[in-house]
């Protein structure tokens, strides 16, 4: 009897384990990433009408048309340099997009705290940049996922 309730216990537990990795896999990091940073002017569904959209001097573009634009090719290079602000657009004047290299990256503006689950995502040596190309990268393949056929 001790044995079975011991058994039980373990394949409960198991269980449990297996379930909390089936819901950590569902949770899409890009499209958080996306949503919490992007939406407000590109739109939750990246067609360029977020709520902020109306206030800028240059209309957020459409990113679920990015490859249809490049000849069917996403562009992963323009995309990556223009998140990271390596790439300005001199069409369009000044930068209304903020440089997400700058704010995917704490400690660009210490002095403050730095969440301690930060310096997790940065690897072993700590190097915020890994988190930031991290970050950068996750919104990338989103939007690469969402692109129109």
């Amino acid at each position: 009897m001790r044995r079975s309730a011991l058994e039980w216990l373990i394949i409960a537990s198991l269980a449990a384990g297996v379930a909390t990795a089936a819901e950590a896999e569902e949770i899409d990091i890009g499209k958080a990433e996306f949503q919490s940073s992007c939406a407000s002017c590109h739109g939750a569904e990246a067609k360029g009408n977020g709520p902020v959209s109306g206030q800028l001097k240059t209309p957020p573009s459409d990113l679920t048309k990015l490859a249809k634009n490049n000849d069917g090719v996403f562009p992963t290079n323009a995309v990556y340099e223009t998140l990271y602000g390596s790439k300005s657009v001199t069409a369009h004047g000044t930068r209304e997009m903020p440089v997400w290299g700058e704010r995917f990256n704490p400690i660009v503006n210490l002095p403050h705290a730095v969440d301690p689950t930060y310096w997790q995502k940065a690897g072993p040596q700590q190097n915020p940049e890994v988190v930031v190309r991290t970050r950068i990268l996750a919104v990338i393949d989103y939007l690469n996922r969402i692109q129109q056929k």
